[in-house]
């Protein structure tokens, strides 16, 4: 068993979840709470009917049956109270992780810290952390280099670096500061934090029924009124049979002992856990950070057969990289990489820091050294549309520059210099494979070209090929133009793409999949997106993203990471896999219990010396017929908390076709729900008989 899975055990048995879940377990008993689940509403009928019948006739044995059905009837109340219980937890935790703490204001000039409440925080201050403190507030790394645990947050808890610039700048409040320090300034006001809003979608997130959770419930409603009418007819199928053995009456098919045995026949496993398979769906989202509106949403989410993702940041890293530099005329590869590498020094931008990687790990000997205080930075402007530095050398001012081919080119032009002949073919090959040149010139000499590339994320191809697998099409969605998102798409491994994407465009292609039969999944940001959010089947909505995409979405991600969605198609199709797996579970042991009870209740009858023509059939050899419904009932209590864990946790899911999942679930739940209690009620008999229950 992994690391996480003991983790997230040990998470789900703390002692103060499951002592507010027993004690939800004695509030559900509400009538109007048993409603909710026939199932549970019609055990518990008939735990008071067997309550009765042990009032008025007290025994061993009916004092025993009405033990277990009452604990039938709680066992079921606290699995779906566990699951209620573990979402209130997180929040309580959340809320928890901010609650008391102090913050060290920070003073840039003086270097001073004045430590204040968190509650007196506001955007824009400018705090600092030392290693140990709980970052207290959201905010933006504007000085130094840590590492942070978020396994608060994210429940990972492996620690990740962050630093100021580029896009691993952004902290949250809850998460802790490991190594270093770092000076971050506030982003967000009090009540406003990702903790805050994380706190508020899970209270204020909804359970409702699901279609195929209703239809599901039907199903087993309907199931259940047949079993009653079965049971109610055993009686008096049981009572001729035996007058016509000569007997007055089978004293086996008493008013308890029919309670006992409609409890045991009908599907009580799947009606009690039913309820806990959908929170758990909708708690094990939440722990990757994803809050669903509804029941209905992850639900949707495990039969979604398309997936709509947009390019940048979810196929790619979002921020172009250095790919490739190519030096031209007569300048050799190092020096190109030298002169780039001061160039890019001062440029904090995303790809200013790839060129820097990428000139570090591509320079052969020593890197050019400056001096502060003989370097001067050129910062990037709109106008002239390049950066670079300027290194006096005491002799002259060498003048390094970086920026748009055009602009560089007229640099040095305006230097007297030449432009090589071989630069105009590389910059239409770049522009031709969806990438963005840069040039590089120093001292009015154009040195080469920068290939920038959005680069597609590690791992991606394999991530699509695996849903290929499991009969889901992926889609990439690019405001690009049709040639480059072809390549992208190309090398990303996706089945689709919608190039030069506006909203109407998004929104057709929805409607068009939709009417083919497809269920949708698609996330989105903007306010644009809100429309093809609100049409698509799973709408994911960025919490860094507008009201409107946050109200047109019935999920928000709450760390607005968009690969996600691949996530929430993982949980969503765990949520499935493992009710099906539970109500075949459920249906294959409720038919094992026939042939064990009833061969055992009617092999009382056609004895003759000892011996009886239907005890052929009870080919169990339970001790009595009462040990058999006494064994059969408290068989049917234990397996509903045996398998509780397994429905908060989910059945392991794999990426397998559908037809070799349900194959896979039918061979281990199917047969196993069939010879699980054959093995189990024997041992309960033997157990109940030596201890002298019966």
């Amino acid at each position: 068993m992994s690391r996480k899975k003991k983790a997230e055990e040990l998470e789900l048995w703390t002692k103060d979840i499951v002592a507010e879940a027993m004690g939800m377990s004695f509030k559900k008993l509400h009538p109007g709470a048993l409603f909710k689940n026939p199932i549970i509403f019609a055990t518990t009928l008939c735990a008071a009917l067997a309550t009765l019948a042990m009032i008025e006739a007290p025994d061993a044995f009916s004092i025993q049956i009405s033990a277990w059905l009452w604990f039938t009837v709680l066992f079921a109340n606290f699995s779906e109270a566990l699951a209620e219980g573990r979402g209130k937890a997180q929040a309580s935790g959340l809320k928890k992780s901010t609650q008391n703490l102090k913050a060290l204001l920070y003073d840039v000039e003086t270097k001073q810290e004045k430590e204040i409440d968190v509650s007196l925080l506001k955007k824009g201050d400018i705090i600092i952390c030392h290693p140990g403190d709980v970052i207290p507030q959201d905010g933006e790394v504007i000085e130094g280099v840590a590492s942070v645990d978020e396994s608060a947050i994210t429940g990972e808890s492996a620690p990740v670096i962050r630093e100021s610039g580029g896009d691993r700048s952004a902290v949250t409040g809850g998460t802790m500061v490991k190594s270093d320090w770092l000076i971050i300034q506030v982003t967000s006001e009090k009540g406003e934090s990702f903790v805050d809003r994380m706190v508020n979608l899970i209270e204020g997130a909804k359970r409702e029924k699901t279609p195929n959770e209703i239809a599901l419930t039907l199903v087993l409603s309907g199931l259940t009124l047949i079993l009653l009418c079965v049971v109610l007819s055993l009686k008096f199928q049981g009572d001729a049979i035996a007058k016509d053995a000569g007997m007055t009456q089978l004293n086996e098919l008493s008013l308890i002992s029919l309670t006992s045995l409609f409890v045991c026949l009908i599907p009580t496993t799947i009606g009690g856990l039913l309820s806990a398979i959908g929170i758990s769906g909708m708690g094990r989202l939440v722990k990757e950070g994803v809050i669903a509106k509804s029941g209905r949403a992850v639900e949707a989410a495990g039969d979604i057969s398309v997936l709509l993702l947009d390019k940048t940041g979810t196929i790619t890293y979002g921020s172009r990289r250095a790919f490739e530099m190519y030096p031209v005329g007569e300048a050799h590869y190092d020096e190109l990489l030298r002169k780039t590498f001061l160039a890019s020094i001062a440029d904090e931008t995303p790809e200013g820091r790839s060129i820097i990687e990428f000139c570090q790990k591509n320079l052969r000997g020593d890197f050019p050294k400056t001096d502060r205080h003989k370097t001067f930075f050129i910062p990037f402007s709109a106008e002239t549309r390049m950066s670079g530095v300027d290194i006096d050398r005491g002799d002259h001012v060498a003048q390094i520059r970086k920026g748009a081919v055009d602009a560089i080119c007229q640099h040095v032009q305006a230097k007297g210099g030449l432009i090589p002949q071989d630069v105009q073919e590389i910059v239409v090959k770049i522009s031709k494979e969806g990438g963005t040149p840069l040039a590089v010139a120093a001292d009015g000499i154009l040195l080469g070209v920068i290939y920038l590339k959005d680069i597609i994320k590690k791992d991606i191809k394999e991530k699509f090929a695996e849903l290929r697998l499991i009969g889901i099409r992926t889609i990439m969605i690019t405001g690009d133009n049709h040639l480059t998102a072809a390549s992208i798409a190309s090398e990303a491994g996706v089945d689709d793409f919608i190039s030069e994407a506006t909203p109407e465009s998004k929104l057709a292609k929805i409607r068009s999949e939709q009417m083919l039969g497809n269920l949708v999944a698609m996330t989105g940001d903007g306010t644009n997106d809100a429309p093809a959010l609100a049409q698509a089947d799973v709408g994911v909505a960025m919490n860094s993203g507008t009201q409107a995409a946050h109200e047109a979405g019935n999920m928000v991600d709450l760390d607005s990471n968009p690969t996600k969605l691949i996530t929430i198609v993982q949980v969503g199709k765990q949520l499935l896999i493992t009710r099906g797996a539970l109500t075949t579970f459920s249906f294959a042991n409720d038919i094992a219990k026939y042939f064990v009870i009833l061969p055992a209740i009617f092999s009382a009858i056609y004895v003759s010396e000892g011996h009886g023509i239907l005890q052929q059939l009870d080919l169990m050899r339970l001790t009595s017929p009462q040990s058999a419904i006494l064994s059969a009932v408290i068989f049917n209590a234990l397996v509903i908390i045996a398998l509780t864990p397994l429905a908060l946790q989910g059945v392991k899911s794999s990426n397998l076709p559908v037809e070799k999942l349900l194959k896979r679930n039918v061979l281990i739940f199917g047969v196993g729900g069939v010879i699980i209690p054959f093995v189990a009620i024997k041992l309960i008999d033997m157990l109940i008989t030596n201890l002298g229950l019966i």
